[in-house]
């Protein structure tokens, strides 16, 4: 697959104090970090399991990337799909083999972009519990524009807009944050009790590990 990570133009990337903002996709990879990205990056022609055993061989031999496959499949809800090849599964389907995926390698953080695009509302319910779970043994950093899912998942949100930091805090506080309301949803949609979504910029919402 493409390495499709957009690399910085200024400023510094730093993971265990290393920089990585200008090294490869798979390198970062290696130093301990899984990325989910919006759109799912599979391999269609392969089936489920292929595909996440493709994930855990890269950093486990044999025995151990097979029990690293079926863990990370069980875990994510798809152990049923198993043999289906990926090219024909529904979106929200897709959207979980890709997740095993990034867990089946066992990375220390966890980047998701827009997790539950395209999902059904069950598969949404499986997810919101998928994140509490794998929190407790990873640090996470989720992208999503669904302000009702930020409510479901988040402890602490980051506001972006235009390319800066616009406020960080505990959830609660940024969804009746005037400034937010103000700059996202515009005058109109501020004077409005409830913050149903953001649909421009982007909100990062962080669990780190053991939150």
């Amino acid at each position: 697959m493409p390495d499709r990570q957009l690399r910085p133009t200024g400023g510094e990337v730093l993971f265990r104090g290393a920089p990585v903002g200008r090294i490869g996709t798979h390198a970062i990879a290696r130093l301990g970090v899984g990325i989910k990205t919006q759109v799912p990056n599979v391999f269609d022609g392969l089936t489920a399991r292929d595909n996440v055993w493709t994930a855990a061989a890269k950093v486990a031999p044999g025995r151990i990337a097979e029990r690293r496959t079926d863990e990370a499949m069980e875990r994510v809800g798809i152990a049923g799909i198993a043999d289906r090849i990926v090219g024909q599964l529904a979106h929200g389907q897709r959207q979980l083999v890709e997740l095993a995926m990034v867990i089946a390698p066992e990375p220390d953080l966890i980047l998701l972009d827009e997790p539950a695009a395209g999902m059904t509302d069950e598969e949404v319910d499986r997810l919101v519990d998928l994140i509490a779970e794998l929190n407790q043994r990873h640090a996470l950093v989720v992208v999503e524009h669904d302000m009702q899912f930020i409510r479901r998942i988040a402890r602490t949100v980051t506001v972006f807009h235009q390319g800066a930091v616009l406020i960080e805090g505990k959830v609660a506080d940024i969804l009746t944050n005037d400034q937010v309301r103000d700059v996202y949803l515009g005058k109109q949609a501020a004077s409005s009790p409830p913050l149903r979504g953001v649909r421009e910029g982007e909100v990062s919402a962080q669990r780190t590990e053991g939150s």
